[in-house]
């Protein structure tokens, strides 16, 4: 929607309603452990990992490594992009991880008061 289309909209509505459509979206990219670490960079170097991950309209909101997990990137995507993140990861990381995916939400927000004072958790 185009700020301004409709009386009574604004800027901040129209950006408010953009924001609204992202999702955190937590991947898991699980080592194969019968690979070594060179094995694996190989892989992900000859399928071009990093220049389809993650993908344009996406951002990163963490990415680390679990030891004898593999890596966990969590990223915030517009649902518009959510079929370019899986795509990008068929095409890139299989065969040099096993994936999993998980919607994901930001709870601290909602418990920081509660964390800061124990007292409101009753």
């Amino acid at each position: 929607m185009l700020a301004g289309a409709f009386p009574g909209t604004s800027l901040r509505a129209a950006e408010k309603e953009k924001a609204g459509d992202t999702i955190l979206l937590t991947i898991f990219l699980k080592h194969d452990q019968s690979k070594s670490l060179a094995e694996i960079q190989k892989i992900q170097e000859e399928q071009g990992f990093y220049k389809a991950f993650p993908p344009e309209g996406t951002r990163i909101v963490s990415w680390n490594v679990a030891m004898g997990i593999g890596q966990i990137v969590t990223l915030e995507v517009p649902a518009s992009k959510l079929r370019d993140v899986n795509v990008a990861l068929e095409k890139t990381a299989w065969k040099a991880f096993r994936t999993e995916y998980y919607p994901t939400y930001d709870l601290y927000p909602i418990i920081k008061d509660k964390l800061a004072n124990p007292a409101l958790a009753k």
